[in-house]
């Protein structure tokens, strides 16, 4: 029973979830309801249960003088400094005048422009990774991605006169955006195969296990 009762809740909550979409009446829309309502409250409990986790991790490290635990003293200190803040100027933390809002515009703005910044570099190393050019396709993103980038700055409207910039929206507005389309229909026939996996009994790793 330890684990037919868990699959058998779950397949019954998500056959009436699924039925919610399909029968408007109260005794099903009122109830889905209550059940989205839970499920926000147990993921709010797990922000909760992932601060704790941060904090025995880290508190762990810097007892134990890990290399690099200095940082991790300055995110404790940030956490509980925010947290703490937080709590006491109550609600309306995040409004013009606050310690909170003066943390978020001077301290976490700032360090989440930085974060941006660095990734920037990332991407330019895997763009220079995936333009290598092999097979024809490869080409092809190569030459439309060149076509993208000089379209959308002035120096590439300056050497090419203007020819540029209509060709690159031509190029989101049609092949990008069925590209994009296509790449979410499959992640969303996944996020249903998954699903009904889930509601079947056949993907049980959320047990803690296969068996």
């Amino acid at each position: 029973m330890k684990r037919e009762l868990p699959l058998f809740i779950t397949a019954m909550v998500g056959l009436f979830m699924i039925l919610s979409f399909f029968v408007p009446h109260h005794f099903v829309s009122v109830p889905a309801d209550f059940l989205q309502s839970s499920a926000i409250i147990i993921v709010a409990f797990g922000y909760v249960l992932g601060g704790a986790n941060i904090l025995r991790i880290n508190f762990d490290h810097i007892y134990k003088r890990s290399p690099g635990w200095i940082y991790k003293a300055v995110l404790v200190v940030g956490l509980l400094g925010t947290v703490i803040i937080g709590l006491a100027e109550g609600r309306g933390f995040l409004n013009p005048g606050m310690k909170s809002k003066w943390i978020y515009d001077q301290l976490y703005t700032p360090m989440q422009a930085t974060m941006f910044a660095l990734l920037a570099f990332f991407i330019a190393s895997a763009a220079f990774r995936a333009f290598r050019i092999r097979t024809v396709e490869a080409g092809l993103l190569a030459v439309a991605a060149l076509i993208v980038m000089l379209g959308r700055v002035p120096v590439g409207v300056l050497m090419s006169g203007g020819l540029l910039p209509p060709v690159q929206e031509w190029i989101m507005e049609w092949p990008q955006n069925a590209s994009k389309r296509a790449i979410l229909i499959g992640a969303a026939l996944g996020v249903m195969a998954t699903g009904l996996r889930v509601i079947l009994g056949i993907e049980r790793s959320y047990l803690g296990g296969e068996d």
